[in-house]
């Protein structure tokens, strides 16, 4: 069995696959409000890594101008330096440094800037050259991140984005999800009905998806 299979974490509590990429504001206020659940709920969040750059490299030419733009441009760097601060110092690193990068791009409006991921290296106690790896030709671990990514996809399927969350169904089998997708980050006791009422629609054989407009975009929340 997997660790991302697995029904239990070594504390017990029941494991939460988190897969994210730093760059989508979308994923950073879901992380927010799972790791609120952490505090009300008997789970243990597990970071893994996905890439909307590899997400959509098939599809550039359907892609607005502007987004197409920071797909070929701003969306390998952020993920390149945590996949590699991960192969090099392990998959513990990654709850961290995710934070101290979202905290950075998101709610302090910085963007992915090389200055911004530095600070976060710093930040977590990583080495600041991990940031090299941003803009590296040929990246060394590029195979480890289109593993992970991959394997995020094939449990909930094409045409999603990020984040994807798993956890272990009735069955012991995972339940896999795109999202929810929400904002600002619910706190407190409306996050634990958030996540009550997303375990159980999800829990539902044939269950594919809730959609709304959305008519707000990300609200950032320290």
């Amino acid at each position: 069995m997997s660790e991302t299979a697995s029904a239990t974490t070594a504390s017990g509590k029941t494991p939460v696959d988190f897969w994210f990429d730093p760059l989508c504001p979308w994923a950073w206020m879901t992380s927010r409000w799972v790791l609120e659940v952490e505090k009300l709920r008997d789970i243990e969040v597990r970071w893994h890594i996905m890439s909307l750059a590899v997400l959509n490299e098939d599809k550039l030419d359907q892609l607005p101008e502007e987004y197409r733009e920071m797909m070929t441009t701003k969306a390998w760097g952020p993920v390149r330096v945590v996949t590699a601060a991960w192969q090099k110092h392990g998959q513990d690193v990654l709850g961290p440094l995710y934070t101290a990068l979202g905290t950075r791009f998101h709610n302090r409006g910085e963007g992915p800037t090389r200055e911004a991921m530095i600070a976060a290296l710093e930040e977590v106690g990583l080495p600041t050259e991990l940031v090299e790896y941003a803009d590296q030709d040929g990246f060394e671990f590029e195979a480890e991140l289109r593993a992970s990514h991959k394997e995020g996809i094939d449990k909930v399927g094409q045409e999603v984005g990020t984040p994807v969350i798993a956890l272990p169904g009735p069955d012991g089998e995972q339940i896999a999800f795109f999202g929810p997708v929400v904002t600002p980050a619910p706190k407190g006791e409306q996050a634990a009905k958030l996540w009550d009422g997303t375990i159980a629609v999800a829990s539902i054989p044939g269950f594919y998806e809730i959609k709304r407009t959305r008519t707000q975009g990300p609200v950032f929340e320290d």
